[in-house]
């Protein structure tokens, strides 16, 4: 996980969160392989999943804190990620989730693992209500194949030779109500009758072969309602020309990119991508759009460079 930026204060999460999770592969059931694996050996790392939630803040006006659904869908995504490795699945497609979670040897893909977060935030009792965009990527590093699964106007975007080879479309109902997953109180009654209650089968799915070299940057609102996705590509650029390893590279980039959407949101004189959209809609907006939780997610920008792959 890219470590946070020196220049910036440590803060809470806010509504915020996200999930890295290295994904282990472990070979087909051999009683003396899984016996020898439990100590480390033999097991290798096969990929990587991760993911970024954005808890709506609306829920405040209703009593519920809007960071404890988001936080549990990322802590049910990381569960979930962690029993699955990123290859081809070993076994009958045809068993229940319950019955593969249980199987070690198959490849999770990110909707599914949508799925079966959000049906874990359904049951935690210490959520009682609230609701999240979400965005859940993973990596298989033996091929190079990225899949994700995106609900919401949370997203990511992949640079490939300093262009924007892909950028994933938001999902609204309106004009910044984006989609989201969510949980009603169980006393809701009328009260929540217009609520938007999206299902994890909504998501946009996607899947393509990376390239070495290739940047993906995962984020939330907060990030693309301030930042043109050129200006993503240029910062990549920019970054890119002043050498060092991968790692330095990639830390280097997310760095830039929290200090300059920092920069761009609190701007009144910039034309934001916020306030572009805002005018589509014959609505007035000037500069970039403030988000007190969403800056918190930009310093723990993720920002991947793919090794050696096709």
């Amino acid at each position: 996980m890219l470590s946070w930026p020196k220049s910036v204060k440590s803060v809470d999460a806010g509504e915020d969160f996200l999930f890295i999770q290295e994904v282990l592969c472990i070979p087909a059931y051999n009683p003396l392989i899984h016996l020898i694996s439990n100590v480390g050996l033999f097991s290798t790392v096969e990929g990587v999943a991760f993911g970024v939630a954005d808890g709506v803040g609306g829920w405040v006006e209703s009593g519920v804190d809007p960071s404890l659904f988001s936080q549990a869908l990322m802590y049910h995504a990381h569960r979930y990620t962690r029993n699955a490795w990123a290859g081809e699945p070993e076994i009958d497609p045809t068993l229940d989730y319950e019955e593969r979670e249980q199987i070690e040897g198959w490849e999770m893909t990110p909707y599914e693992c949508l799925g079966l977060a959000f049906h874990g935030v359904l049951r935690e009792k210490q959520v009682q209500a609230g609701s999240s965009t979400a965005c859940i990527i993973s990596l298989n590093t033996a091929n190079g194949v990225l899949r994700s699964a995106n609900l919401g106007d949370s997203g990511f975007a992949i640079i490939r030779s300093s262009s924007v080879f892909h950028r994933q479309r938001t999902q609204t109902h309106f004009f910044n109500c984006p989609k989201q997953l969510t949980k009603l109180p169980s006393n809701a009654g009328r009260k929540f009758s217009r609520a938007c209650v999206d299902s994890p089968s909504d998501a946009d799915t996607f899947q393509t072969k990376l390239r070495d070299g290739d940047i993906v940057v995962a984020y939330t609102d907060g990030f693309s309602d301030n930042v043109f996705p050129s200006e993503m590509a240029t910062i990549c650029r920019l970054v890119a020309r002043s050498g060092g390893s991968e790692d330095e590279i990639a830390q280097a980039t997310a760095d830039r990119m929290v200090e300059y959407s920092q920069q761009c949101m609190r701007s009144k004189t910039r034309v934001s991508p916020f306030e572009r959209d805002a005018a589509r809609q014959g609505m007035f907006f000037r500069g970039g759009k403030e988000d007190e939780y969403a800056r918190y997610s930009f310093f723990s920008l993720l920002s991947v460079l793919t090794n050696s792959v096709a």
